[in-house]
């Protein structure tokens, strides 16, 4: 009871520093009831920290590549984290320098690449990833897109149609590291893989990807005065595993894009909250 009582305390305390945190890194004020803070034991499910609802479906942008890289890597179209290696397609978004260029499937991971998350989107098909989506029980499930958008398949997960919850991101996260999802453990083991980073809080291995995006206005332009950001992903230390969400948005264009933002939050956030569980 001693040790389950003082881990209690480390994770309160975790709350202060992340709103401590997040009025740092901005001055303009989030959204709070969209706002989360959200990580979870994953054989018990037992909430370890929390901060906002969690309930609210938001587009999961970047984060979805996780669950394209299981589709892909279940479909046979990815093969390692090395192959295949694609060439930016004619019309490729090329603006941020490291999008340009040949891409491996480590590489589409670490650089946040969209062109290659679009084509094996096309190479999946729509009713390849519909099956898969309704499969894990992906947020709403919507490849719909929005009116007007041209080819939703290469869009729908970008500020579109496709929609999920901090706490669905969780379930999502837990189905797939505990084999429940109906794809090879060799595509969950590949997809891990490409999701491990650098940074090592209370010393477990961080595995997670981010995402960026903006709200729309009524007319289905983006606006860029709602930016959000998301960091999602698992902690792992011997057998013991932690999965974890964070969600931030902002009232106010942001200085820098919202989903490094959310992963620094999230890892200063995890430190006490990991240091308080048992080895």
């Amino acid at each position: 009871m001693g040790s389950r009582r003082t881990g209690a305390a480390l994770s309160r305390a975790s709350f202060g520093l992340f709103l401590a945190l997040a009025a740092a890194v901005s001055a303009a004020p989030a959204r709070a009831a969209e706002d989360c803070f959200l990580a979870t034991d994953l054989e018990s499910g037992r909430v370890l920290a929390k901060q906002g609802l969690c309930a609210t479906r938001h587009p999961p942008n970047s984060t979805f590549k996780i669950a394209l890289a299981l589709m892909g890597y279940d479909a046979g179209l990815l093969k390692s984290q090395s192959q295949p290696v694609l060439e930016p397609p004619e019309g490729a978004d090329l603006s941020r320098p490291q999008t340009r260029g040949p891409q491996t499937p480590r590489s589409w991971m670490e650089n946040s690449v969209v062109w290659y998350s679009q084509i094996l989107a096309r190479e999946l098909g729509a009713e390849r990833i519909a099956g898969y989506l309704k499969a894990f029980a992906y947020g709403n499930e919507n490849m719909g897109g929005l009116k007007g958008e041209d080819e939703p398949l290469a869009r729908f997960w970008l500020s579109s149609s496709l929609r999920i919850s901090p706490r669905e991101q969780i379930d999502f996260l837990r189905r797939m590291l505990k084999g429940a999802l109906p794809v090879s453990a060799e595509a969950v083991s590949a997809t891990e893989q490409l999701l491990l980073i650098d940074e090592q809080p209370a010393g477990w291995l961080v595995f997670g990807k981010t995402g960026t995006g903006n709200g729309r206005h009524a007319d289905g332009s983006l606006d860029h005065a709602r930016p959000f950001g998301w960091f999602v992903g698992f902690a792992r230390k011997a057998a013991h595993t932690v999965v974890f969400v964070r969600f931030t948005t902002l009232d106010m264009a942001a200085p820098e894009p919202l989903g490094p933002q959310a992963r620094r939050q999230a890892i200063a956030v995890l430190a006490p909250v990991l240091a308080a569980q048992a080895p």
